[in-house]
């Protein structure tokens, strides 16, 4: 019962950040409502009972693309003004919303781990790195190339959208 309410809690977080990370205007704060989300689904993976899938969404999402996120914002090119407006913007209410989220996960994971039976805790599922790399690369090579094709293409049509364009002196 209680690990049913978690997983309802935590996909109304998901889906709160999400909408969050549509709607948000600022491209920082798109980025940190965006890693509350990941994190939240990463916890319905794991009450799903997927550990390995949950662990991967936090290492590979929650860790890797965001870091490419950032590095792709800070290929931008952010001027003075920007840096200027960004910290009017960064005051601390820009922060509640996504300080509210990660709490509430963070209340989720420590209700988890205390609830959970130790026999539950103490389970370990061996998966080894052979077989992962089996099935990335077998039946689901075209889906993980694809991602990476579509990232890389997300990454490059940014750049020429907010590059800034030579001026005519005529």
């Amino acid at each position: 019962m209680i690990i049913q309410w978690l997983f309802y809690a935590s996909a109304t977080i998901a889906v709160v950040a999400s909408l969050l990370v549509i709607t948000s205007k600022n491209a920082v704060h798109a980025i940190l409502y965006l890693v509350v989300s990941l994190l939240a689904l990463s916890l319905c993976f794991y009450l799903l009972g997927a550990p390995f899938a949950a662990a991967l969404q936090i290492i590979v999402y929650a860790g890797a693309i965001m870091v490419l996120f950032v590095f792709a914002v800070m290929l931008f090119n952010i001027s003075d003004e920007d840096v200027r407006r960004e910290a009017q913007w960064l005051s601390w209410q820009a922060w509640v919303g996504p300080t509210v989220l990660a709490l509430l996960l963070l209340a989720q994971w420590v209700l988890f781990i205390q609830l959970a039976p130790a026999s539950a805790m103490t389970e370990t599922i061996m998966v080894e790195a052979r077989a992962v790399g089996a099935t990335l690369f077998g039946p689901y090579l075209l889906a993980v190339e694809i991602a990476s094709f579509l990232l890389l293409a997300g990454l490059v049509g940014g750049f020429h959208l907010a590059k800034k364009l030579p001026e005519d002196n005529q």
